[in-house]
C-alpha cells in the first residue's frame, strides 16, 4: 500500500498524495499511519459539502420524501447519487468493511492534530449536472437503460482490489457504461482531476496531505503544475437554445395545426385532435403500464399526456410520478432495501421508492414519442 503514496514539492509546499481505494480497510489504516508520521498543516479529502455531511450521517437519506424530489425536479440527480452510493455500500460489504472509511479516518486525523481540512472535491451536483447537460436526449435514453438493466455489481461478482485501485468510486460505478459515453468519463475523472490538484496546492500551510481515490493520482501529479480555469469546470452548462426553441415551437405548431384544422373542417379537427390525444395518451400510459405503474397512474399517463405535450412547463413523469408515490406510499423498507434493489431488475420495479423514480423516466419517453408520432400523422393528415 505505500507504493499508493506519492510526494511532491510544489511553490515551495511538500505535497503527499494518497490513493486509496474507499472501500478497503487497509486504505484507511494507510492515511492514519501516513498523517501521523507527517504532521501536516492541512489535510485534503476528495469530498465536498454534501458528501461530508452524507458521510457523516449515511443514513439522512432515507428521509427523502420522493414526491418532494419529483416536485424539485431532481429524479435524475437522485438516481444517479443513489447508483453511486450502493455500489459504494454493496463492494463495502463484501469486503467487509466501511464505504469511505479511509475519508472518515482523514476528518479524525485531521482534528487530532488539528490540521486544516480541505473539502477538496467537486461538487456532486454539478458534476451530474455537466453529464446531464452534455448528454444528448437519445444519450440519457440509453444512460438510464444501461444502469438499470446492466446492473454494475452483481450479487455474486467477486470484487477485485486492483480494479478498485485503479477505477474511481464514480467511475467504477458506472463502469458499464463509460465506454459508450467518453464525455462522462472527461466530466467524472479528467476535470475532477483539475480541480482536486487545484485544491490541493492551494490549501493552507507548507505540508499538505491529500487523501484521494488512486484512479485520480496520475492526473493530480500531471495538474499540480499545471495552470486551471475553475470557473470553466465549475460552471453548469445551459440547456441547448436549440431544445428550448424546439419546447416551444412544436407545442405552438401543434395548437395551429388542431386550429386550421376545425376552422377548414369540423371533421378534420376532430380527426386531428384524435390523433394526438390518442398516441400521446396511450404511448405515455403504455410505457407507464410497462414500468409497473399502479392503474390509477396509468390513467394519469393516459388524461396527462396529451397535456403535458403542448406546455413546456410541465412534463407528463411528473404527473405519473407524483400519483404513484402518493397511491403507493414508499415505506421504510423500500427506502431501506434500495442499495440492493437496484441492481436487480424485479427487485427494482417492487421496490416503491425507485419505481415511483422509473415511471417519471417511463412516462416522460411514452409521452415524448406520442408527440412526434401524432406530430407526423397530423401534418400526414393535412395533405
Amino acid at each position: 500500500m505505500t507504493d499508493n503514496v506519492v510526494s511532491l514539492e510544489y511553490g515551495g509546499k511538500e505535497i503527499t498524495l494518497i490513493g486509496t481505494a474507499h472501500v478497503l480497510q487497509e486504505s484507511a489504516e494507510l492515511v492514519k499511519q501516513t498523517i501521523d508520521t507527517t504532521c501536516p498543516d492541512a489535510v485534503c479529502i476528495e469530498l465536498d459539502v454534501p458528501r461530508y455531511k452524507n458521510i457523516q450521517n449515511p443514513e439522512a437519506w432515507k428521509n427523502t420524501n420522493v414526491a418532494d424530489i419529483i416536485k424539485s425536479k431532481k429524479v435524475g440527480l437522485l438516481f444517479a447519487n443513489i447508483v453511486l452510493s450502493s455500489y459504494q455500500k454493496r463492494a463495502a460489504q463484501k469486503l467487509h468493511t466501511t464505504p469511505g472509511k479511509e475519508m472518515l479516518q482523514g476528518i479524525e486525523s485531521a482534528k487530532e492534530h488539528q490540521c486544516e481540512l480541505v473539502l477538496a472535491d467537486r461538487d456532486i451536483q454539478t458534476t451530474f449536472l455537466r453529464i446531464w447537460r452534455k448528454l444528448s436526449i437519445w444519450e440519457k435514453c440509453k444512460l438510464f437503460s444501461s444502469l438499470l438493466f446492466d446492473g454494475t455489481l452483481a450479487a455474486d461478482e467477486e470484487i477485485d482490489i486492483n480494479d478498485l485501485m485503479e477505477k474511481d468510486d464514480l467511475e467504477a460505478a458506472l463502469s458499464s457504461v463509460d465506454e459508450q459515453f467518453p464525455k462522462i468519463t472527461e466530466i467524472l475523472i479528467h476535470e475532477r482531476d483539475q480541480h482536486l490538484a487545484y485544491k490541493i496546492k492551494t490549501a493552507p500551510g507548507k505540508k499538505i496531505v491529500a487523501v484521494v481515490g488512486a484512479a485520480h493520482i496520475p492526473g493530480i501529479k500531471k495538474e499540480i503544475y499545471r495552470q486551471q480555469d475553475l470557473d470553466s469546470i465549475t460552471s453548469i452548462p445551459k440547456s441547448s437554445g436549440v431544445v428550448k426553441a424546439l419546447a416551444c415551437i412544436i407545442p405552438i405548431g401543434i395548437l395551429l395545426l388542431i386550429g386550421y384544422s376545425f376552422i377548414t373542417n369540423l371533421q378534420m379537427g376532430l380527426q386531428q385532435l384524435s390523433s394526438w390525444v390518442l398516441w400521446n395518451g396511450v404511448l405515455a400510459s403504455l410505457f407507464t403500464a410497462l414500468a409497473l405503474g399502479h392503474p390509477l397512474t396509468v390513467l394519469a399517463a393516459f388524461v396527462s399526456a396529451p397535456i403535458t405535450s403542448i406546455d413546456p412547463l410541465l412534463a407528463c413523469g411528473w404527473i405519473t410520478g407524483l400519483v404513484e408515490a402518493t397511491i403507493r406510499k414508499p415505506t421504510v423498507e423500500d427506502v431501506n432495501n434500495v442499495p440492493e434493489d437496484i441492481f436487480h431488475i424485479t427487485r427494482f420495479f417492487k421496490n416503491r421508492f425507485l419505481r415511483a423514480l422509473a415511471i417519471v423516466f417511463f412516462s416522460n419517453i411514452g409521452s415524448a414519442i406520442g408527440t412526434f408520432i401524432a406530430g407526423t400523422d397530423m401534418i400526414r393528415n393535412m395533405f
